[in-house]
């Protein structure tokens, strides 16, 4: 029977894999080439290299380090992250635990109540102890597998840090700006107000100008209604802010300043860095490996096992002899198994698992394309909008000074047309609100740069070592 063993095994070795459908070319990967360019194709000339260590600093505002600490510091978000990331090293040292000796007792005290030996107490011990060889790696690929889902959890640590970093910037900017917004619409309603009554003195005066006070008392309401929406948007925001910091959002966080001042010229990494940088493609490219040893690990239930036992009691009414090792009866013995038929549930196992990985390694290209894009699109933007600031700046400018000499005109009756000083006011609060928007979506697009290069890398977020 013995010698019958080996004949058995390789029976069930081929009925295991000739009929699950899965033959040498269907193999797991775990690596992907994707042809990139040399450079960003939206980087202007001079601007090529990493992107500066620490991006928080890029923007010289101490205030925005500040709040963006607090956040890192608060968060739940970030916090469930933690967890999850400490979840994944439990379930590491579990796939690891498998390929090591597995040891159980069980113990039993009785007491005898029959009329032979009436009262007498009785002790049971036994013991227990199995390993599984590792015959074909399967355990090993399992390990594998949950040490590259753990790295996956600590990138995915990482990604939450950044993202909340930058997130937490982008509110921080809109809340400037809601803030600016609602000071211009504070000062357009203050400066309809006055040209109101400017308006009705006249008319007290000369009788003329009825319709003048329509259009002023028009714009004086639009104005109100104005300040109150600025003031609506500017607590949203405010809110939006402490959310992230951790905070009740109350809507009672207050920035009044300017936003910060942005450098001109903007470093980028080559495409082959990003792949090295960003924290969510270092996580695809972890699960992909992950899903790769798991499909491994699947294709090799379908080979023979062998797992070594051993076993043994003993049982005393004297609980010291328990613990007597001539008294402990005991076996030592090999199993192998080889499943023979299962209805096809390994071997369907087994391909789902390579379809999973297939499935990985396609979301980790698709990932990449759309890392690059991301890039390439905050590249072009960033010029892009720091072009319109220089004609924004421009068109203020005038509109400004156009304001400036209608109102004058009008205040020495030279030009005492009142539809002349709204449209030059019209224009001007256009330009100054159009500036607002402008710089805040500089600054929230080159935050969204620093996010797509995946921000500083050389200084690793404590917890994620």
């Amino acid at each position: 029977m013995r010698r019958a063993w080996p004949r058995i095994a390789a029976a069930g070795f081929l009925i295991g894999t000739a009929g699950c459908g899965l033959g040498p070319h269907d193999r797991a990967r775990d690596d992907l080439e994707i042809r990139t360019p040399g450079s960003w194709q939206a980087a202007s000339s001079g601007t090529e290299g990493r992107i500066s260590s620490g991006w928080l600093a890029d923007f010289g505002d101490r205030d925005l380090s500040e709040t963006v600490d607090e956040a890192l510091a608060n968060n739940r978000g970030l916090r469930a992250s933690a967890a999850r990331l400490r979840e994944a090293r439990e379930a590491t040292a579990v796939a690891r635990s498998r390929a090591r000796p597995q040891a159980s007792a069980a113990g039993n005290v009785s007491r005898a109540d029959g009329v032979s030996r009436p009262g007498e107490t009785n002790y049971d011990l036994s013991l227990s102890a199995s390993w599984e060889i590792d015959l074909w790696g399967r355990l090993s690929d399992q390990t594998r597998a949950a040490e590259a889902s753990e790295s996956a959890a600590e990138e995915d640590f990482r990604g939450a840090r950044l993202s909340l970093a930058a997130n937490t910037a982008k509110a921080w900017g809109n809340l400037i700006s809601a803030e600016q917004e609602l000071t211009l619409a504070e000062e357009t309603l203050e400066s309809f107000e006055k040209n109101l009554r400017i308006v009705e003195r006249t008319y007290r005066g000369t009788g003329e100008g009825a319709l003048d006070i329509r259009f002023s008392r028009t714009n004086v309401s639009s104005a109100a209604r104005n300040v109150e929406q600025a003031e609506l948007n500017r607590d949203q925001a405010a809110r939006s802010l402490e959310i992230l910091l951790g905070r009740y959002p109350g809507g009672g966080a207050r920035l009044s300043r300017d936003l910060p001042v942005l450098a001109d010229d903007v470093p980028a990494g080559i495409p082959a860095d990003l792949l090295d940088r960003r924290p969510d493609l270092a996580a695809a490219r972890h699960r992909l490996f992950a899903s790769a040893r798991r499909a491994d690990a699947a294709r090799k239930s379908l080979l023979p096992g062998a797992s070594l036992t051993a076993g043994g009691g003993t049982s005393s009414p004297n609980l010291a002899d328990l613990l007597d090792a001539n008294r402990l009866a005991g076996n030592i013995a090999a199993r192998f198994t080889q499943v023979l038929t299962d209805g096809g549930a390994l071997a369907a196992e087994a391909r789902a698992a390579l379809d999973r990985n297939d499935a990985e390694l396609n979301d980790y290209a698709q990932r990449a394309l759309e890392a690059f894009r991301e890039v390439e699109a905050a590249l072009a933007a960033d010029r892009s909008l720091a072009a319109q600031e220089g004609f924004l700046a421009s068109e203020l400018r005038q509109a400004t000074l156009a304001e400036r000499q209608a109102e004058r005109d009008y205040s020495e009756g030279i030009n005492p047309n009142i539809l002349s000083v709204l449209e030059a006011q019209r224009r001007a609060n256009n330009a100054r609100a159009g500036m607002i928007r402008l710089q805040n979506q500089r600054l929230q697009n080159r935050i969204d740069l620093h996010l797509a290069l995946g921000g500083d890398f050389r200084t690793r977020p404590a917890g994620a070592d």
